[in-house]
């Protein structure tokens, strides 16, 4: 689909410190805040990371459901959880980020080092969660840090069938200091690789760090969707700090606009997920 542009918003993430980035929605208050304002101006799903008390990345049950119930009184943005969660989370945990109700939910297609530590993803528990995600009607997001998890990815629908809802999307993370990087080449392999995948499969890309707009770019020439926010860069410009959310959405949505592939509204996003 090349008529228009799904958006993501990732806000938060569970790596940047709120001592070292003020401007990350780290409260209940400020995510729900950013969610409406990105909403507003064209993002369609909101990728969800929380954070406790203290401003450190937490998994607390109560506080997904309040966020994903918040989210979902306050605004119309498909809520995505991660299950990703921080890198030193437990597999129960990440499992258990289910429980909450999202619409829809990360699954990272495999194991990557991920800057200095390791991003573990073992077969069995990828297995666990997609069958999970299929009994409870909740629509995955498959992570790819690399080439081989598409390969990965082919082997999973094939063994256990498609996801709930039918359609597969795929997000490409691109420049994480251990995976693929972040450049038109290694986002075309990934384009060309897809296509071993379902029929319709559709993918978004992101960009992180200084990778951002390249990936951007490449994306919505090779016909692909969007992810930004503060999760996967805090710096808008060289030595210029993001200063919302909201900013790098708008840039987003302009540089959708400019290839006259609009941004998908929240409904038009539920009905190319399968949603």
């Amino acid at each position: 689909m090349t008529t228009g542009t799904l958006i993501t918003v990732a806000p938060t993430g569970a790596e940047s410190a709120k001592a070292e980035v003020p401007a990350l929605p780290v409260t209940l208050d400020e995510l729900l805040l950013t969610a409406k304002e990105c909403e507003a101006i064209g993002a369609a799903v909101i990728h969800v990371h929380i954070r406790d008390d203290d401003a450190k990345p937490t998994l607390d049950q109560g506080r997904l459901r309040d966020t994903v119930a918040a989210l979902r009184e306050s605004t119309g943005l498909i809520v995505q959880l991660s299950t990703g969660g921080a890198v030193t989370d437990p597999e129960a945990a990440r499992l258990a980020v289910l429980d909450a109700g999202p619409d829809m939910a990360s699954c990272t297609m495999g194991t990557v080092n991920f800057g200095d530590d390791v991003f573990l993803n073992r077969w069995e528990f990828i297995v666990d969660l997609h069958t999970r995600m299929q009994e409870r009607g909740v629509v995955p997001e498959y992570e790819i840090f690399d080439l081989g998890h598409l390969t990965a990815l082919q082997r999973l629908l094939g063994k256990y069938g498609l996801p709930a809802g039918g359609h597969v999307h795929v997000d490409f993370v691109m420049g994480v200091p251990g995976g693929m990087p972040g450049t038109a080449e290694a986002l075309v392999a990934c384009r060309q690789a897809v296509r071993d995948l379902p029929e319709g499969t559709t993918f978004s890309a992101t960009g992180i760090g200084r990778s951002t707009i390249p990936v951007m770019l490449a994306s919505l020439a090779t016909g692909g969707h969007l992810r930004v926010g503060m999760e996967d860069t805090v710096t808008y410009a060289r030595r210029q700090p993001v200063e919302s959310n909201m900013q790098l959405v708008a840039r987003a949505v302009a540089a959708a606009q400019l290839a006259q592939r609009p941004p998908l509204t929240p409904i038009e996003a539920r009905q190319l997920l399968g949603l």
